[in-house]
C-alpha cells in the first residue's frame, strides 16, 4: 500500500485527493493546506494538517504537490530527499535551473517525479496529436486559452500572478503539444505582454502571447490572458497546420472560459485535407476528474512498473524553457535564443 500526501488543496489539490481516495493502492495519510478549506466529503475522514513539517512527518511514499507555483521545486525536492516518490503540478518549477535540479535529485536518489500535464492523459488531445503527425511537417501551431475571470476566480489569478505569469502557468500544456507534434528542436522565442489591470504588481501582466521557432522550420503562436476584461470571443482556439491540411478542435459547445472542464474538452475535430474535410466525433470524453483520476493512475503505475519517466522529464523542462523564454522576452523587449533541446 503506497501512503500518499496531498500538500495543497485548492482545485487541483482536490482533484488529485478525490483520484487518489478511489484508487486501489493507495491510502490518503494526510492533506495540507495553510488555511482551512471546505472539502468534498470523500476527504472529510482523512487528517487534515496545516503544516508540511507535520504532513512529512508522516514518512509519506507519495507525496502530491498542488501548491503555488514558486514552491513547487523547493517541495519537490525535500520530498524526494525524505524518500518519497512526487507527482507536482504544472509548471515544475518557475526557473529551468530549479526545473533541472528537481529530475536530478529525482534521478540520483531514484525516485519517480510525474509533472501534472493533464492534456497528456486526455484521449480526444492524443489523438489530435497523432492525426497532426499524419499530416507531417512543417507545422504552424495556433493556441490560446483566455480566461474572463472574476470574483474568485480573478483573486486565484491575482495570488497566482504574484510569482507566475499566465503565459507561463498555462502555456506549458500548449507548448508541450507542439513538441509532441513536431519533435524538433525549439531554437528561438519571442513574446510580447501588457498588463491591463492596476490591481496586479507592476512588473507583471496578465495579457501575454508567445512565438516560438523550431528547427524544421515549424512555428507556433500561444496567447493567455486572465481578468475581468478579457473578451470571451475566441478564447479557446486550437489549430494545428501542415503542407497537406489541418487538424483543429471544433467544440460542439463553446462553453465559458471560466470553466475548467471547457479547458479541457474538445467535442469533435476537423481534419481538413486537399481532397476535402472530416469531422472526427469525440463522444464520452472525460472530465476535469476523470483526467486527474487518469494522472494518479499513471501515477501509481510509475511507481509498481517502475516506469522510465527521463523523457517525460526532459519535456516538462523544455516546455518550461520555451515559455520562459517568451517572458524573458517580454521582459527584455528582444528575442531569445534557447538551447533546450530533446535528448538524442
Amino acid at each position: 500500500m503506497i501512503r500518499a500526501l496531498v500538500i495543497g488543496l485548492g482545485n487541483m489539490g482536490q482533484s488529485h485527493a478525490l483520484a487518489l481516495h478511489k484508487l486501489d493502492g493507495v491510502e490518503i495519510v494526510g492533506l495540507v493546506n495553510r488555511s482551512k478549506r471546505p472539502l468534498p466529503k470523500e476527504l472529510l475522514g482523512y487528517p487534515y494538517l496545516d503544516c508540511v513539517d507535520d504532513g512529512m512527518a508522516l514518512k509519506p511514499d507519495l507525496v502530491i504537490i498542488a501548491t503555488y507555483s514558486d514552491s513547487h521545486a523547493n517541495l519537490a525536492i525535500r520530498a524526494i530527499e525524505a524518500g518519497a516518490h512526487v507527482f507536482v503540478e504544472k509548471p515544475l518549477a518557475t526557473t529551468v535551473a530549479d526545473a533541472e535540479k528537481v529530475i536530478e535529485t529525482a534521478t540520483r536518489l531514484n525516485r519517480k517525479l510525474v509533472v501534472g500535464y493533464i492534456l497528456r492523459h486526455h484521449p480526444s488531445w492524443q489523438r489530435m496529436v497523432e492525426e497532426a503527425r499524419k499530416l507531417g511537417g512543417p507545422y504552424v501551431f495556433r493556441m490560446n486559452l483566455n480566461q474572463q475571470s472574476s470574483g474568485p476566480e480573478w483573486e486565484t489569478h491575482k495570488a497566482l500572478m504574484q510569482t507566475t505569469s499566465p503565459l507561463v502557468d498555462c502555456g506549458v500544456h500548449y507548448v508541450d503539444v507542439m513538441c509532441q507534434v513536431t519533435d524538433a528542436k525549439p531554437v528561438r522565442v519571442q513574446g510580447m505582454g501588457l498588463r491591463l489591470s492596476d490591481e496586479i504588481a507592476e512588473d507583471m501582466y496578465n495579457y501575454g502571447q508567445l512565438q516560438v521557432f523550431f528547427d524544421d522550420g515549424s512555428v507556433g503562436w500561444y496567447e493567455a490572458g486572465w481578468g475581468p476584461m478579457m473578451s470571451e470571443t475566441a478564447f479557446f482556439v486550437k489549430d494545428i497546420v501542415s503542407p497537406n491540411g489541418s487538424v483543429s478542435i471544433t467544440k460542439v459547445e463553446k462553453g465559458s472560459s471560466s470553466d475548467i472542464d471547457a479547458h479541457t474538452a474538445v467535442g469533435r475535430l476537423l481534419l481538413h485535407r486537399r481532397d476535402g474535410d472530416e469531422l472526427i466525433d469525440l463522444p464520452d470524453e472525460p472530465g476535469h476528474q476523470e483526467l486527474c483520476d487518469s494522472e494518479q493512475a499513471y501515477v501509481l503505475r510509475a511507481i509498481t512498473e517502475n516506469l522510465d519517466l527521463s523523457r517525460h522529464a526532459q519535456d516538462a523542462v523544455q516546455s518550461l524553457a520555451i515559455c520562459i523564454a517568451a517572458d524573458q522576452s517580454i521582459r527584455e523587449r528582444a528575442a531569445v535564443l534557447i538551447d533546450r533541446v530533446r535528448p538524442e
